[in-house]
């Protein structure tokens, strides 16, 4: 049986006159402007989605407003901060018209490292 590979999210920062932050997946760079934005990327709003994500496995984005008792959009712009940074994946599913995004973790692990 093959060894399923680690999905691995790389977030370096660069200290010095200009700081410099730097999200890497897969090859692909994003840079962060300022210490606010990296700082929202880790609320405790967000870390709660990665997690139910992880463990409840929600179908939908309504799905995962309900067990998080938030308001839906709030949730929904969370969520796309999250997939933008390529943390998870919305994937489509259902039949027919009604189609909802049901959100999926694209990284099993987080690694942040300090360059100084």
């Amino acid at each position: 049986m093959a060894k399923e590979k680690k999905r691995v999210k790389r977030i370096i920062i660069r200290l010095g006159k200009e700081t410099k932050f730097g999200v890497f997946s897969l090859g692909k760079r994003i840079n962060i402007e300022d210490v606010r934005r990296l700082r929202s990327l880790f609320s405790d709003e967000k870390a709660k989605i990665l997690f139910i994500i992880k463990t409840r496995q929600p179908n939908s984005l309504y799905d995962l407003a309900k067990i998080l008792e938030r308001d839906f959009k709030a949730v929904r712009k969370d969520v796309k901060d999250l997939e933008y940074y390529g943390f998870i994946k919305l994937v489509k599913v259902g039949k027919g018209k009604r189609k909802s995004l049901k959100p999926i973790l694209a990284v099993d692990e987080v690694l942040i490292n300090f360059i100084l």
